[in-house]
C-alpha cells in the first residue's frame, strides 16, 4: 500500500489551492487526534503570478510598492508557513505534501532533508548537481561559489503535530524575471534559476512532474 496518493490540480489561483490543502490538513489532523488513520496527500500544481511571504518574513523583501502588484497581475499573500517571500508562477512545480510524519517515523528536519534529497535526485537526471546550503533551505546550484550561488528550489513548511502543509517550488521553465520584485527568501546575494535557463531551452513540464512523482514515491515509499 503506498503511503500517501499524489493529485495533480493543474493550473489553480493561489488562493483556492490554499483552501484545498488547508482543509486536507485540518482533516488530517482530526483523524489523528482521534487515533484514526488520516490520509498522507501529495498536491502538485502551477499558480497565476503569485507572491507569497512566511510569517517570519520582511515586508521591505518586496522591491515595489505592494500598490503596483495589482497592475502586474500579480497576487501577494502573508501565510503560516516558514520563510520569507518567495514567487510562485506558471513553468513552476509548486509541491504541496500533506503528510503525517510519523508515517515514517522522522521529524521536521528530516522531512526537510528528504524533501531537498528528492529535488537533488530530480535534478541529477538532468544532469544538473543540486545541493544544500546550510542556513538556507532549499535547493542549490554552486551553493559554495562566489557570485554564482543561485536557488533553483525553494521550500517553506508549516507543521502541527507532525502534519505538514506548504511545501516547495520547483522552477521549471519559470519566468525568473517576476523575481526582481523582491529579495528572493530574504537573499540579497544569491541569484535564481530554473531547469530551462541551466538546460537552454523550455523542458516537457508534464514529464518533470511524472518524474518527480516518482522520486517522492521513491524517498517516501517507505514507511
Amino acid at each position: 500500500m503506498e503511503s500517501f496518493s499524489y493529485q495533480d490540480l493543474g493550473r489553480i489561483v493561489y488562493a483556492k489551492a490554499l483552501d484545498i490543502q488547508t482543509e486536507k490538513f485540518n482533516a488530517l489532523l482530526a483523524a489523528k487526534a482521534k487515533g484514526e488513520k488520516g490520509r498522507n496527500e501529495l498536491l502538485f500544481c502551477e499558480h497565476n503570478p503569485v507572491l507569497t511571504i512566511g510569517k517570519s518574513g520582511k515586508d521591505s523583501n518586496l522591491l515595489i510598492p505592494e500598490a503596483r502588484l495589482q497592475a502586474l497581475g500579480v497576487s501577494y499573500y502573508h501565510i503560516n508557513r516558514g520563510g520569507d517571500i518567495t514567487y510562485h508562477g506558471p513553468g513552476q512545480i509548486t509541491g504541496y505534501p500533506i503528510f503525517d510524519l510519523e508515517t515514517w517515523h522522522i521529524g521536521l528536519k528530516q522531512y526537510i532533508y528528504r524533501l531537498e534529497e528528492t529535488i537533488i535526485r530530480f535534478l541529477a537526471l538532468y544532469g544538473l548537481k543540486g545541493e544544500r546550503l546550510e542556513g538556507a533551505t532549499g535547493v542549490w546550484l554552486d551553493p559554495f561559489v562566489a557570485g554564482k550561488a543561485r536557488k533553483i528550489c525553494a521550500i517553506g513548511v508549516k507543521s502541527s503535530r507532525f502534519v505538514t502543509m506548504h511545501g516547495f517550488a520547483l522552477n521549471i521553465n519559470t519566468d525568473l524575471n517576476y523575481f526582481s520584485l523582491i529579495n528572493p527568501c530574504g537573499f540579497t546575494d544569491k541569484g535564481v534559476t530554473s531547469l530551462a535557463k541551466e538546460l537552454g531551452k523550455e523542458q516537457d513540464f508534464e514529464e518533470a512532474k511524472r518524474q518527480l512523482v516518482a522520486l517522492f514515491r521513491e524517498v517516501f515509499g517507505e514507511r
